[in-house]
């Protein structure tokens, strides 16, 4: 059970989170962030997370609530799992330090209160995009920007994604 213990002791709350975040800033830890619902896990997302992982220290990863991924329109049967089940697989990963459930439509507030130093999303993403309409643009980059870090993009691993895998397992 030490195993299972560590891996669930890296889902934490907002305030545990902040805490966490405080005391690795203060012992000069690069903090990344990157978030995503994480519906089905699949070798897209190991990668990326896996490269996310290298641009810092700690790796933080914001997970939609089950209430937030239904407002995102990614159809009537998401999310597929249950919030904490994605938030447990990620966990999971080695190189992830910590996981937080959010329920607000997007990440903003949380990356305002812990002030990652990179912020990470994927290849359909603009680091360079300001206008908050666009679909492209980084929620949190004017945040991480502003307090000196830096916001990075990076590219999709070509036929992983959830929706491809959903769309064929509905066709076997």
């Amino acid at each position: 059970m030490e195993t299972l213990n560590k891996v669930k002791n890296k889902i934490v709350d907002k305030v545990q989170l902040i805490t966490q975040v405080n005391m690795w800033k203060k012992n000069n830890q690069k903090i990344v962030f990157t978030n995503g619902c994480f519906d089905i896990l699949h070798r897209g997302h190991v990668e990326y997370l896996a490269q996310a992982a290298d641009f810092g220290n700690k790796l933080i990863i914001g997970i939609n609530t089950d209430i937030s991924v239904k407002g995102l329109e990614k159809g009537s049967l998401r999310p597929i799992q249950d919030e904490y089940s994605r938030a447990l697989l990620i966990a999971s990963l080695e190189f992830v330090d910590a996981v937080i459930l959010f329920s607000e439509p997007t990440p903003e507030l949380l990356i305002g209160s812990i002030i990652p130093n990179v912020l990470i999303k994927g290849g359909d993403y603009d680091p360079t995009c300001t206008d908050k309409q666009n679909k492209k643009y980084i929620v949190g980059s004017d945040i991480v920007k502003q307090n000196g870090g830096r916001v990075e993009v990076i590219q999709f691993v070509l036929g992983f994604s959830t929706t491809k895998i959903e769309e064929k397992i509905r066709k076997a």
